[in-house]
């Protein structure tokens, strides 16, 4: 079996249909349908049980499968090392990103990227949610930026952000001017439980933002109207800008964003609520120095 035969195995796999597999391999179906049997054959068995035209791996298909994935990433590595060796003139960089962040986060990373490394390609596989799975099946990505989860063991995580998530009025809501500035702090805090019976536009629950409104909600005994729900943070922010209804957001998003009118950000409690961003990677897998370089350039400019 050679690695184009694995290839051909985790490609089927994937898709768990011959006709779509063989379409992403720019092989014909016969051609692959042809080498899967010639595979079987060498190693004594099914390695995919057929069910209407789906394909399942089996116990030795997943054994083998296993090994594939081992393989395949070798290789990617020691490919990635060779072009390190020789130059970094030349070379592709994959980075999984949440959709909105990076369109406030890559226009100030990428300049400074590229000045140093103007021959290389930066691909954004742009995601609104479960980016860390993402990361954990694609082995086309270096690494990941997304907030931070439950840590997975083969994953290294390094610390990009840890940024505030402020509670955001319209402006001329009613309830502006109630907050309370402490020393020291950014923001005047807000007692939450004054919204009980305001409207919000809330994100998914799936979602970091969603998860943490909801969690607060919780915590102050409260069940305001939600006017909308929407996966899009800009969509939260302007709709919000509409008097909609209030919103959460992260500082990011409140930073970069153009406002026709600022929103009225409050801290929420005395200590406010924080959400970190983290850059995450495989375990043990071979990052070139320009990735390094990337994710030192992307530490430093988020902090500007």
């Amino acid at each position: 079996m050679n690695f184009q035969d694995l290839q051909y195995l985790l490609c089927i796999a994937k898709h768990q249909n011959l006709t779509k597999a063989a379409q992403e391999l720019y092989i014909s179906q016969p051609t692959l349908s042809k080498s899967l049997r010639k595979q079987e054959q060498e190693l004594g068995g099914k390695l995919f049980s057929r069910s209407n035209n789906c394909y399942i791996p089996t116990y030795l298909g997943r054994c083998c499968l296993d090994y594939a994935k081992k393989a395949v990433a070798l290789k990617q590595d020691w490919e990635k090392e060779l072009l390190d060796l020789h130059s970094c003139s030349e070379g592709e960089l994959n980075i999984a990103f949440p959709l909105m962040r990076s369109s406030c986060m890559i226009p100030r990373i990428l300049p400074v990227f590229h000045k140093e490394y103007p021959g290389i390609h930066v691909n954004l596989f742009e995601e609104t949610h479960a980016i860390q799975e993402r990361l954990l099946t694609d082995d086309r990505l270096d690494f990941a930026v997304f907030t931070e989860s439950s840590p997975h063991p083969k994953l290294s995580y390094e610390l990009l952000l840890k940024e505030e998530v402020l509670l955001c009025l319209p402006p001329g809501h009613p309830f502006a001017s109630m907050g309370h500035l402490h020393p020291g702090r950014k923001y005047p805090s807000f007692d939450l439980s004054l919204m009980a019976e305001e409207p919000f536009i809330l994100h998914y629950p799936e979602q970091n933002t969603g998860q943490i409104a909801r969690n607060l909600f919780k915590e102050y005994q409260i069940d305001p109207p939600v006017s909308l729900l929407t996966r899009s943070t800009q969509t939260c922010a302007l709709l919000s800008q509409e008097g909609l209804g209030s919103c959460f957001l992260p500082e990011t998003y409140v930073k970069n964003m153009i406002f026709r009118q600022p929103p009225v950000c409050f801290s929420i409690g005395e200590n406010g609520i924080f959400t970190t961003l983290m850059i995450a990677y495989r375990k043990n897998a071979y990052l070139a120095s320009y990735a390094k370089d990337f994710i030192r350039i992307a530490q430093e400019t988020v902090h500007m």
